[in-house]
């Protein structure tokens, strides 16, 4: 029996002792957060009218303000046993980072004091050398700013042993120039609010004072027992099984879908749910997901620096409750070859400071013309700025899942569903289109549709869709931080949302106003028409009519990358202040970067595996059946045995099939051992060119014959645990 088969045996659900009465949400919901409701109670109300100030109109508290915060704040922290404060702030690695200091203050006499300044909680100073700045600054300046986001609360992070209060923050270089995902997308929400007020005031509203774009994150996972994780140094280090051979069993039978939860999985999710809901994110649903061992929690919509807070304090909270579970969360994007990815669909839409949803057809003509041209808004953005939406969810885990058969293609295009798109068309034209009373009043230049709330179905191929009252982009990877997709989505929207104003402002000084937007919304509608796809976008036939149409399909990462580097795109996001030119390019060189150095490990750990599991493996089988063949032969000649002919060719085609494997897994292994080494001499783009056009290839033929080998060599001498083992043993 071999290592695995070992393991196998050992698998079983970590015991609980079972609650038989669950507190009720709304009785802990937020309790570990220093929210808005917690701070009026502990704080004077002069200073909380000007902290709400500050958060609405950008009015900075006063030193003394912020000393009152920072004494609630703490009071609040060290009455549940925190010791220690940390500025949590997210820089450009996709991950969150956190510094961490005491609020013990000595006072000598062998004496300490708990103790928290209104300086210490608004700036922090971290070493900002050691985090990726693409060149913005040089690595022996060490100097980097956290400054306190006050529209995110503070929270407790909770271990076995203590407790930590953990201030959201954004995070800068000395010279003031963004380090993280969160001030772009500050920025942009300002950019956004600024563009919509302009269009809404247009239609009358000019009462209202903000607009935030809101945004509901969904995240799909995969668990697997912590002792299959532990045996395989490609999921320790890549997050993805870089070699398996697949299942018999996979998602054929659509039997895990919506499914009936597996019990251990239930108590994870429960714990999750919990922990989630303490740290006052909205959790609503979990249910199975379509691959073997993958499932999704879904929150309610908040604010979009809220919710990708919350996203990944989510993703957090998911990985450190599985391992209590002796599980692991897999947030890869494509952890297992062959069966359906991994992705994060961003469901996106505006809402102004009233509550009311930019995105929801209203219930008269002047709300419809309202939503119409918000809406060809969002289609002018998404046309003229499709490569930066790419580029915007572009890494090297996503770049497996595009256009895999469970996500879409990396053509960006939109779905708006019959209805829409029906109104669209008849708009362009100017004509009227007999069309059920249920739906469209009339589409009369005087007399604007009524649209039903839900306008449309949905398309789970579209990367794009409109599924009422809201965009879905479905293209987003699992594991990555939805504040930069949300950021860009901000940035193009704001643009056009400007751009449409404008038109309308132009156009109604010589016609009265309903039909001055309509001749806006009927131009845009011709003009964007190409971005419009309401078919299968998996289909070789969209393939061919989006290259027609003149729709990009890049691949590549560091291709859609290149977007950040072109002057137009540059000049979008230094016109509406989100981010400089330094600051955009940077992120590009960051992540070309980070994707070379992504598919360096992946490669390496592939020839580590190799050379030291699956080759070995190959060698001891292949001498088992060497001497198999050779005692056969021997005992033909002196015991005379009676075996057919066709035994001994069959034994030596099956002996020399496996020699054969595992000389094409060494001799394509040695090539890709010279093609890393040639690569020391590249960098940036041209590396990433040659590791998406060669190295990952010859990666992937690699995996096929040792894949090929998994199939046929002896259960008892293969000791990485197998696909269907990790998929259906748990």
């Amino acid at each position: 029996m071999c290592i695995r088969q070992k393991i196998v045996e050992k698998i079983e659900p970590v015991k609980f002792t079972k609650i038989d009465k669950p507190r009720k949400v709304s009785t802990y919901f937020g309790e570990n957060t220093f929210n808005i409701g917690v701070m009026q109670k502990m704080i004077g109300k002069k200073t909380f009218e000007s902290f709400k100030k500050w958060q609405t109109e950008g009015k900075t508290i006063s030193a003394a303000e912020a000393d009152d915060i920072a004494a609630a704040m703490k009071n609040w922290a060290t009455e549940r046993g925190a010791v220690y404060y940390a500025h949590w702030f997210q820089p450009m690695t996709g991950l969150t980072a956190e510094k961490h200091d005491s609020f013990v203050t000595p006072q000598g006499a062998g004496k300490v004091i708990e103790k928290f300044s209104g300086s210490k909680l608004i700036l922090g100073e971290p070493d900002a050398s050691s985090f990726p700045s693409g060149g913005i600054r040089s690595t022996f300046e060490a100097r980097g700013y956290t400054a306190w986001d006050p529209s995110s609360p503070a929270f407790i992070s909770e271990t076995d042993l203590g407790k930590t209060l953990c201030i959201p923050c954004i995070f800068v270089s000395y010279h003031g120039y963004a380090l993280d995902k969160k001030l772009p997308l500050l920025r942009s929400d300002e950019a956004i609010s600024k563009a919509a007020l302009k269009l809404l005031a247009l239609f009358g509203h000019k009462n209202i004072k903000k607009v935030i774009s809101t945004c509901g994150p969904e995240q799909e996972y995969f668990l697997i027992d912590k002792h299959y994780y532990n045996m395989r140094q490609d999921l320790i280090l890549t997050g993805r099984t870089l070699i398996g051979a697949p299942s018999p069993k996979g998602q054929q039978l659509e039997d895990q879908y919506f499914g009936s939860i597996k019990e251990r999985v239930l108590n994870f999710m429960e714990e999750v749910s919990v922990e989630a809901y303490k740290m006052g994110i909205p959790v609503a649903t979990r249910h199975n997901e379509v691959a073997p061992h993958q499932f999704e929690f879904a929150p309610v919509f908040e604010e979009s620096n809220l919710a990708a807070d919350h996203n990944q304090l989510l993703m957090e909270i998911m990985k450190k409750v599985a391992l209590r579970h002796n599980l692991v969360c897999l947030l890869h994007e494509k952890p297992f070859a062959g069966i359906n990815g991994s992705g994060k669909h961003v469901n996106w839409s505006m809402a102004d400071d009233r509550g009311n949803n930019l995105l929801n057809p209203g219930l008269t003509p002047q709300d419809n013309l309202q939503f119409l041209a918000i809406l060809v808004g969002v289609l002018r953005a998404v046309y003229y700025h499709a490569d930066l939406l790419r580029a915007s969810i572009a890494s090297a885990g996503n770049e497996h899942r595009l256009g895999a058969n469970e996500a879409p293609p990396a053509i960006v295009s939109v779905f708006l569903g019959e209805q829409l798109t029906s109104i669209l068309d008849t708009i362009e034209k100017g004509a009227k289109q007999k069309v059920s009373k249920k739906d469209i009043i009339d589409l009369g230049v005087g007399k604007l549709p009524k649209v039903n709330k839900d306008a449309t179905d949905r398309n789970r191929t579209s990367p794009f869709a409109f599924t009422g009252a809201k965009f879905e982009f479905r293209a987003v990877g699992s594991s990555q931080n939805i504040s930069w997709p949300l950021t860009v989505l901000n940035t193009i929207i704001a643009d056009s949302l400007g751009f449409v104003a404008e038109e309308i402002a132009k156009a109604s000084k010589t016609k009265d106003f309903d039909s001055a937007v309509v001749s806006v919304v009927a131009r845009l509608a011709k003009e964007t028409k190409k971005i419009r796809f309401e078919g299968n976008n998996y289909s070789a036939e969209w393939l061919k009519e989006a290259a027609d149409r003149g729709l990009p399909n890049i691949a590549s990462t560091a291709e859609a990358l290149a977007a950040f580097g072109q002057k137009q795109n540059i000049a979008i996001f230094e016109k509406l202040g989100v981010l400089s030119k330094d600051e955009l390019v940077a992120r590009q060189h960051i992540w070309v970067e980070m994707y070379d150095t992504i598919l360096n490990i992946e490669a390496n750990t592939l020839r580590e595996m190799v050379d030291s599991i699956v080759v070995p493996a190959g060698f001891e089988y292949q001498n088992r059946l060497a001497r198999n063949l050779e005692s056969l032969l021997r005992l033909k000649e002196k015991a005379s045995l009676n075996i057919d002919e066709k035994a001994y060719e069959d034994l030596k085609f099956h002996l020399s099939d496996v020699s054969n494997k595992i000389y094409y897994v060494r001799r394509n292994t040695l090539a890709l051992a010279k093609m890393l080494e040639q690569a020391k001499g590249l960098e940036g783009a041209e590396k990433a060119q040659l590791y998406f056009s060669e190295l990952k290839p010859l990666m992937e033929h690699i995996r096929k014959h040792s894949d090929e080998l998994e199939a046929v060599i002896a259960d008892e001498h293969w000791d990485l645990p197998k696909y269907r083992e990790m998929l259906f043993v748990m």
